[in-house]
């Protein structure tokens, strides 16, 4: 009898677990719908009316997912990545730069999945090393115009590798780039994460050919334009 009431346990657990994470997808979809257009955030609206993005928030603390259930971990913490920083956007609006704010990405902690966790946490510890994917740099949108543009649209599990490759190409042959001739500019991400665009014997150049339409030379020389670091406000 009491191993039958274990199992039952576990299992309500489990399909709780299953509907809070479908519920933290919904509501994201719902919300990055609503608030982004074109890559950049309503914040003023958001601000006014912090409602849906508490409520989102409020669901993504008490979701638990494991790595080993690897597109729902990282399509989860890719989401919340995004949806704190807009909320620490709000929590110190106005505001012209997630730079002007103290502690913005390495201080400021969040209550998400189970844990208390800063911005950097999310990025350098539980995605980056564990998944070596640098794809990751094109979904996680650190509030800057200077980022990759945020979607309108939540990631999801069944979509994420579709939604990973499809943001790397819009950069790499996009803003991300600028090419004249043999000379390659590219943003500084690709000089402060070197070590995610050169693993297994690749070079910077290879990564960009993989995903760029108009493939630049093996030989190109590569620099780095500044960051730009205002808000990426609507």
């Amino acid at each position: 009898m009491k191993k039958h009431i274990l199992i039952l346990i576990a299992l309500v657990g489990t399909n709780l677990q299953a509907q809070n994470l479908n519920d933290f997808f919904n509501q994201s979809d719902a919300f990055f719908k609503a608030n982004v257009k074109n890559g950049k955030v309503a914040y003023s609206r958001i601000n006014d009316n912090p409602e849906g993005l508490n409520a989102v928030l409020a669901i993504a603390e008490g979701v638990s997912v494991s790595e080993s259930d690897s597109k729902n971990y990282q399509a989860f913490w890719i989401n919340a990545y995004n949806l704190s920083v807009i909320k620490g956007i709000i929590d110190n609006y106005p505001t012209k730069s997630p730079l002007d704010n103290s502690g913005f990405f390495d201080k400021t902690t969040y209550s998400l999945g189970g844990k208390q966790i800063t911005l950097n946490d999310i990025e350098h510890k539980l995605l980056r090393p564990k998944f070596k994917d640098p794809r990751f740099h094109f979904v996680l949108v650190c509030g800057a115009l200077g980022c990759p543009p945020l979607i309108s649209k939540a990631y999801l599990p069944s979509t994420l590798e579709t939604q990973l490759e499809a943001q790397t190409k819009k950069a790499i042959n996009g803003s991300f780039l600028k090419v004249k001739k043999n000379k390659v500019s590219a943003s500084k991400i690709m000089e402060w994460y070197k070590e995610d665009f050169t693993m297994n014997g690749a070079t910077e150049i290879d990564f960009i050919n993989k995903y760029r339409t108009e493939k630049i030379l093996a030989k190109s020389k590569l620099s780095y334009f500044e960051y730009n670091w205002n808000l990426n406000k609507q």
